[in-house]
């Protein structure tokens, strides 16, 4: 499994926890620049929640958390608020889902970062 396929595998998981937890999904993989992409965009109650995910098959080399740098953070935060900008003035947060996929699927949530 290569990279991207590795990370749409996550995302898909990611989606289908987000959805069973009461998460209605509004975009994904939402560009803003070259630098800056959204994996998630949701709606959970009245607030927006835009989503970074990080999948790793394994945790040998790290968790998936430790992939999201200052630098992916201050990108994720510059999409959001440029989205908010033409969405409208409402709530939101800025949620991360980690997924390691062996030996047995794990999901971390974050919410709110």
């Amino acid at each position: 499994m290569n990279n991207r396929q590795l990370g749409a595998k996550g995302e898909q998981i990611a989606c289908d926890y987000l959805v069973k937890n009461g998460y209605e999904i509004i975009e994904r993989n939402k560009h803003f620049s070259k630098f800056c992409e959204i994996d998630i965009i949701a709606k959970y109650k009245k607030k927006l929640v835009f989503v970074e995910v990080k999948t790793r098959s394994t945790n040998n080399f790290g968790t998936p958390f430790e992939a999201i740098s200052k630098t992916k953070y201050q990108n994720i935060k510059t999409g959001a608020l440029s989205y908010i900008k033409n969405y409208g003035k409402c709530e939101f947060q800025i949620d991360v889902v980690g997924i390691t996929l062996f030996p047995n699927i794990q999901i971390e949530h974050l919410k709110n970062v």
